[in-house]
């Protein structure tokens, strides 16, 4: 077991950390993929129960309920959508509209199980509000703002992906390393997915007030 992520907030209720890029939120298959946030945390706080998943290639902040209550009470509010999320990316492409919204209805692939995919007949909805931060024109590259409204797998990353503008270091759903050294006037594609959790506004399950939870965007 390795090093606890890095700890955003902490009661007897709910610990927040900000979960490193590259690191599983629940084990995988196999002893190979057992490390994860969900096992580094009840390490070293036993009892700690996972609310909420992020990608694996995504970072930033995740919430863990220390108790069973908490942990219905923190599970009902992502279920109703209450939850306000926040993610900060880079895509590829300079975004010509300041802000919009994607509504793209989504669904597992079945033919690669590992993917999701835009299907407007059997497709679960999906909502993805954005805005423009910075637009780096010689890079070929637009930070943005996210704000998902539904929770679907992969929502961010096929959204922006169906519309042009796939995340930076998407290896799913982007381009490949040299396709994006030549999008980017030879800018290397990162060794990472430039997406993060940056901020989570919950209510805490003893009682009821607002909880903001905040991560340093790394990139």
């Amino acid at each position: 077991m390795t090093d606890l992520p890095t700890i955003i907030h902490l009661d007897d209720c709910v610990i927040a950390v900000d979960k490193p890029a590259g690191l599983l939120s629940v084990p995988g298959i196999g002893p190979e993929n057992a490390d994860c946030v969900a096992a580094r945390v009840a390490a070293a706080h036993p009892g700690a129960r996972i609310v909420h998943r992020l990608d694996m290639a995504t970072s930033g902040v995740m919430v863990l309920a220390l108790d069973a209550e908490s942990h219905r009470r923190l599970s009902w509010q992502f279920e109703r959508r209450s939850v306000v999320k926040r993610y900060i990316a880079v895509v590829e492409g300079v975004v010509a509209e300041d802000a919009g919204a994607i509504e793209l209805p989504l669904r597992k692939d079945l033919t690669r199980k590992t993917r999701h995919i835009v299907d407007h007949l059997r497709g679960k909805p999906a909502l993805t509000e954005w805005r423009v931060l910075e637009r780096d024109a010689g890079a070929r590259r637009t930070r943005i703002e996210l704000r998902p409204r539904t929770g679907r797998s992969h929502q961010l990353r096929v959204h922006l992906a169906a519309i042009g503008h796939p995340i930076v270091g998407d290896g799913f759903y982007g381009v490949s390393a040299e396709a994006a050294d030549r999008l980017g006037d030879g800018v290397p594609c990162p060794a990472r997915l430039l997406l993060h959790s940056a901020e989570l506004l919950i209510r805490h399950p003893s009682d009821d007030r607002e909880l903001r939870l905040v991560a340093r965007v790394p990139f």
